[in-house]
Order: structure tokens, then sequence, then C-alpha cells
């Protein structure tokens, strides 16, 4: 007799469950959270762009999400897409050996250029120095092997235009594109197309669903966690970074109780210093504790 009231609760438990994710679901854009954001952005000495979208509830929030800006070390992403597409196509392997000799070496970001050559690597273990240490030499290694033009193809097939790599890094002076390059550095992008590319690698449709989870899970690993993940310890998130004199970018995917795709550049900034305080990445750092405070808990 007494098993009736339990079940009643059970019952009614579930239904408020069932309801607030809906409520959850169905709330609209929050406006606190593009104040907060817009806030941020006018304070900086310098221009910022942002798109964020909650993959789960479709909302979104913009600002300067179709304007262009420096991509710094945010463009070895498509560079990654690239390769993995071609690696899918069977027109390489990421097992294909790699060797490594003493001309190969740039500076800036990595440590390969640090190794004793010849030094052989395979094609997936200079894709994760670059993914997760943004390491340099390794990126041209990527891009000797696919070349500069299969990267901007890709991204105009998935409708990413704008999203440009002009050379290898460390080499403008061999620029594909010397105009946009002295003007962009390593790439080109926008808010929305790289916010949009990491959206059709979370749904596996960057280049199929096998090859995309790898390429997050991969980018899982980066060690930069100076801008949307310095006030978010624990939260998992595939993300790169990118850091040039003048911008500081990051883009990725946060695991929250969503999905939120958040992509965040910086360009024209007063403050230039390479160091973690440097305002570029304070104020994508505060835009990354306010997307995790809007959306981490659900209510």
């Amino acid at each position: 007799m007494r098993l009736l009231p339990v079940l009643a609760f059970v019952s009614a438990l579930a239904g408020a469950l069932i309801s607030g994710d809906a409520a959850y679901a169905q709330r609209p854009v929050p406006a606190a959270l593009r104040r907060t954001l817009d806030s941020l952005a006018d304070a900086h000495r310098g221009v910022v762009g942002y798109h964020i979208t909650n993959l789960e509830t479709g909302e979104t929030l913009e600002r300067r999400g179709d304007e262009t800006f420096p991509t710094a070390s945010l463009i070895k992403v498509p560079v990654l897409v690239a390769l993995f597409d071609l690696a899918e196509q069977q027109q390489l392997s990421l097992d294909d050996p790699i060797v490594l000799t003493d001309i190969d070496k740039v500076g800036g970001a990595g440590q390969l250029q640090f190794l004793r050559t010849p030094l052989t690597l395979r094609l997936w273990d200079v894709a994760w120095l670059m993914s997760t240490l943004s390491d340099n030499t390794a990126t041209n290694l990527v891009l000797d092997r696919i070349k500069i033009r299969r990267v901007w193809q890709k991204m105009e097939a998935l409708g990413l235009p704008h999203t440009k790599v002009h050379s290898g890094s460390m080499t403008r002076i061999a620029s594909v594109a010397p105009d946009s390059s002295a003007k962009y550095g390593l790439g080109v992008t926008t808010p929305n197309e790289m916010a949009r590319l990491f959206a059709l690698l979370a749904e596996g449709k960057a280049v199929s669903p096998r090859a995309d989870s790898t390429m997050l899970a991969l980018l899982e690993h980066n060690e930069d966690s100076s801008k949307l993940l310095r006030f978010n310890y624990g939260v998992r998130a595939a993300h790169k970074t990118g850091d040039v004199d003048a911008a500081r970018t990051d883009c990725g995917v946060l695991y929250l109780p969503a999905r939120v795709v958040a992509c965040v550049m910086t360009k024209s900034n007063v403050d230039t210093r390479y160091w973690s305080d440097s305002e570029g990445n304070a104020v994508i750092a505060r835009i990354g504790q306010a997307i995790t405070a809007a959306w981490g808990k659900r209510p």
C-alpha cells in the first residue's frame, strides 16, 4: 500500500526534471551574458570579436562575427582538418614517415627545433606537436606534405572562404598571398567562420565522424590554458590558441552541461607583451569565465 505514494513521488520528480530540461533548452539568449561580454570587449584596449554558440540550445552571441582577424597559430586547426581530410581520402597516411632535417627547423613555439637530426617521425607525430604545443617546425612539415592550397580548398568546400593560411610558420617570405600575409600574418579568418569550423567538428561534419572525433580528442591536449581556460580549471575543452604581437586568439568546444563553441579573437592590441597577464589573454580569459558562469550549471 505504501508503494503507491512512492511511485507517485518518483513520477512527479521525473516530470519535474523533464520539465526543467525543457525549460533549460527553451531559454532565450542570455541577455546578461551578452552585456558582460560586450562590457569586457568595450573596455579592452584593442579590437575584440567573438562568436559563441550553445550547440544544444542553439543560443548564439556574436560581435564583429564577419570581420577578418589575424589567426596567429589558430590557423593550425584548418591545417589539421585538411590533413585528416586527405587521410580520409587515402591520399596519404598518418603513419607516413617524415624526416626532420636542420633546414626544416624554425624558431618560435615548439620543441622540434631543439632535437638532433636527421630524425624520422610520422605524420601523426607532427600533427600532434602542431596541435598541442603549437610547434612551428611541425606545422611546416605538415604543410610541406599537404600544400597550402589544399587547406584553402578544404575551407572553401566547407563554406569558409575567408579562412586562409598564407605561408609556413616563420617563413612569410614564401607566402602564397603576400598582401594578405603582410596584413594578417600566418593566417586570416573571422569569428563566425572559425566557430563554424569547430561546430562542424563537434557535429562530425568537417571530415567524418571518426576523423572529427580524433581531431577533437587531439585538441583536448592543447597545453595553452592562458586564455579561455584560465579561470575554468577542470573544464574539458578541445581548443586552439594563437599569439602574435598585437593579436591573441582562442577557439574551441567547451564541454559544459551543454557543448558550447566559443571563439574569441583580438587585434590591434595596445599591450603586445608575451606573458600570461597580457591584456589580450586577459580579455579572452574573462570571456571564457563568463561563458562558463552562464552555461556551466543548469538552473
